[in-house]
């Protein structure tokens, strides 16, 4: 019943952040009588589902709620699900994992038991964490979730010396690049990987809604002409040229935090940005590996051969997974907390 919760939370992938990713059942006599999941961040939580769709022949008291995470217990946009479920008369309830958010943390397994539910916790736990690994990482590390993508040639190259524009991934790979564009709060690219690729940043190749555009620009050398300014989606420019060209336009937000890379993950978290794709460039992505900050890697290998250029970072460790897609060979990669959860 647990993985049936797991099923249902996923659905709110890139749509409920910075709330975590929630799925519901109610079971009567081993049976699932009705289910819930957390749909739109502000909307009704998995167990306001789950709970007003049990049939009204059911009796409450004999059912049993399954839930992915600890129910909450305060009022944010919604009422406490802990009240619901004590409203209800529902009188058992197991969750996967206990909420490390500071108002809830024990305290909804707490107030049922204090009511005479009984709570069952710790079931499918490692794999409930790694379901909400975005969530946990930044509720507990005070950071967003950090994606590391790249497409490198088959000789180990992710641009030209001379950063002359040429795709090195394919076209199915690009297309599935929109799609986790769409599933993430922000994409953040360096200077050199705006001004010469000249990036929209968007998810246009996919349904969903655009990422909130992050480049990097010490010096303010970024044309205001360029896309990221094209007021498509939200953007956020790391610089310290309060007087930058692109300074005035509409939807550009200018942070000044210098070149200090922790600096910029504490003004993402303060802004709430649960999760970020890092697009290049090789400057930025060996900045982030470097300094033992990133969660996943993604990384592409294509047929094509440079035979000189901007060297791809290295990697030390394994792949987690890998495929093809299309013409390009894709492997994946998890920080080794993350890829204990799911040995």
């Amino acid at each position: 019943f647990m993985e049936c919760c797991l099923a249902l939370a996923i659905r709110g992938l890139g749509k409920v952040a910075p709330n975590p990713m929630v799925g519901s059942v109610v079971v009567h006599r081993d049976k699932i009588v009705s289910e819930g999941f957390h749909a739109l961040y502000g909307g009704p939580h998995a167990e306001v589902g789950a709970i007003s769709g049990i049939p009204s022949d059911i009796p409450k008291h004999e059912c049993i709620l399954y839930v992915n995470l600890e129910p909450c217990a305060h009022t944010g946009k919604t009422p406490p699900c802990t009240s619901l479920i004590l409203e209800s008369g529902i009188q058992h309830v197991v969750f996967a994992v206990r909420d490390p958010f500071e108002k809830v943390n024990g305290a909804g397994s707490r107030i049922l038991r204090e009511h005479g539910v009984r709570v069952q916790e710790g079931v499918l736990e490692s794999k409930a964490r790694f379901l909400n690994r975005r969530f946990f990482t930044f509720t507990e590390q005070k950071r967003p979730y950090i994606i590391l993508k790249w497409a490198e040639t088959s000789d180990g190259f992710i641009a030209r010396q001379d950063y002359s524009s040429k795709w090195i991934s394919c076209e199915l790979s690009r297309r599935r690049v929109h799609q986790w564009r769409s599933q993430e709060v922000a994409v953040l690219v360096g200077t050199n990987t705006a001004l010469y690729d000249n990036p929209k940043l968007t998810c246009r190749d996919t349904i969903g809604k655009n990422p909130i555009r992050i480049a990097t620009d010490r010096r303010g050398v970024l044309p205001k002409t360029h896309s990221l300014f094209d007021q498509t989606a939200p953007t956020i420019v790391f610089t310290e040229k309060s007087d930058a060209a692109y300074s005035n336009a509409p939807g550009v937000d200018l942070v000044s935090c210098g070149s200090d890379f922790n600096k910029w993950l504490t003004e993402l978290y303060r802004r709430g940005i649960q999760s970020i794709i890092v697009e290049g460039g090789g400057k930025l992505l060996s900045s982030f590996l470097e300094n033992h900050t990133w969660d996943e890697i993604r990384r592409f290998r294509s047929r094509e051969n440079f035979v000189s250029g901007i060297a791809a970072p290295k990697l030390p460790l394994a792949p987690y997974l890998s495929s093809s897609i299309g013409e390009d060979t894709f492997e994946l990669y998890f920080a080794p907390r993350l890829a204990a959860l799911i040995e």
